[in-house]
Formats: C-alpha cells, structure tokens, sequence
C-alpha cells in the first residue's frame, strides 16, 4: 500500500507571508525555472480559467475598427498574454497584449518563448514584453483598455496589493481582472496530488504549496481593494478581483 504523507498539514486558516517561492531567489537553479515557466502554459491552460474570462469579459469589449489593448502585469512566462493572443486572433478580434515583468529572466524566457510561438503563426500579432513594473507605466502616463494578472497578487504583501489597486485604477479604461489562488485545505490537497505528473525537475509542486500558503481568502481581498471592487468566485482554485469602468469607447476613424 502507498505510504501516507507524514508531514502535517499546514494551517491554512491564515496567510504565511514568510514562506518564499524557490522561483524567487535569484540564485535558483536556472534549468528548474525555465521547465516551470514552460509548464505554467499546462496548469493555466487547466486551473486558471483565462478561457472563460476572455470569452465573457474581455471579448465583449471589443469594438469594431477599434483595437482593444490588454495589459498584463507580472506576465512571468507570458503563457496568458499568449493564449488571450491566439483566442482574439480565432474570433477576428483585434488584441494587442503587452506583458510587463521586472524579473529579468521571465522577460528573456517570455521573448525567447513567444519569438518561437510567433514563427510558427506568422498571420497572427504576438504579445509585446516589457521589462517594467504598474507603477513606471503609471508614472509614464500610459493606460490601457483592460489590465490583467494571473497569480501574481500571493506574491505581494498588503501594502504592494492596495499599491498595485492604484495603479490598476489609473492604467485600465475599461476592466481590471486580477486572477489569483484561494488559500483552503481543498485546493492544497488538490493541487499537491494532481501536480505531481509535472512537477519533476521544477518548482511546481514546492512552490505552487507554498503560493497556496501564501494566498489571499476572498474577505481579505476585499478588504485591501476597498470599493468599487468585487472578488468573484472561480472554482476551487482561483478567484477574481474585478473592477468594471464604464467609460464610453468610441471606433477609432479613418487612418
């Protein structure tokens, strides 16, 4: 018979902001960060549920002869930008994506990544990288229609989240959604089981517990963005934090 796990199980009713992820340190190990970037495509594709969003958020946004601009913060790998991309360019949207990360390997990986992606649908506009952070792009004055993030909020402590609010609100136009994992005993053991088949020679198992540890519960989130935000249900793995702006969009003319 299986040998159970003995280790016990954290106490998740409560945030451990002093665990780190091993994909944080700039020392770690670059092959094991490099599979993790590239696996984080499978678990986002599965637990994230970006499909959904685009098709019930994002792409109602859309206007004709407009183009609908979408920023995505913390894009790490660039799987997200990618994928919004590759839908938008299926259902004649006109998207132009552009990730932002400070985090000087995701930005190498993502270029390298999406160079090799884009040769391979030369018909379709890949996502732009950029190595920056919200709050430069505020300070640059730059907006955009809908700003996005995946898994990036159980990375920041209070403070950072109520400061990357701010800048949400005065970079997006039209929509916020940050997507992040919910703390519960459920996803941790749910997640700790079903990673196992990809986690060997990455981070993903370690650090994907440890980001659980790490995540934010619905109340608490609501707290920190205050109003005018909503947190919304996913599935046991991920919850939103919206913000809707109704401000009217009008189709570009002629060029």
């Amino acid at each position: 018979m299986p040998r159970s796990d003995p280790r016990p199980r954290p106490d998740l009713s409560r945030r451990d902001p002093g665990l780190r992820e091993l994909m944080d340190d700039p020392g770690c190990d670059l092959g094991a960060l490099q599979r993790t970037y590239a696996r984080f495509e499978a678990i986002n594709s599965l637990l994230a549920g970006w499909s959904a969003t685009y098709r019930r958020r994002i792409r109602p946004l859309a206007v004709p002869g407009r183009p609908l601009t979408v920023l995505d913060v913390g894009s790490g790998g660039g799987d997200v930008a990618r994928a919004l991309a590759r839908w938008a360019h299926r259902d004649g949207v006109d998207l132009r994506v552009t990730g932002v990360d400070p985090d000087a390997r995701a930005h190498e990986w993502a270029v390298g990544r999406t160079a090799r992606w884009s040769a391979r649908r030369p018909h379709l506009a890949p996502p732009a990288f950029r190595r920056t952070t919200s709050r430069e792009l505020v300070a640059a004055g730059e907006t955009f229609d809908v700003v996005v993030s995946n898994h990036l909020l159980h990375h920041l402590d209070p403070a950072q989240v109520r400061a990357l609010v701010a800048d949400s609100e005065r970079l997006a136009r039209r929509l916020v959604v940050h997507n992040d994992l919910v703390r519960s005993p459920a996803a941790y053991r749910l997640y700790s089981v079903g990673v196992l088949p990809l986690a060997p020679g990455s981070f993903l198992r370690t650090d994907g517990l440890r980001s659980l540890r790490r995540a934010y519960v619905p109340d608490e989130l609501r707290a920190l963005a205050g109003p005018g935000w909503e947190v919304l249900p996913g599935t046991f793995a991920y919850q939103q934090l919206v913000r809707v702006r109704s401000l009217p969009v009008q189709p570009s003319g002629p060029r």
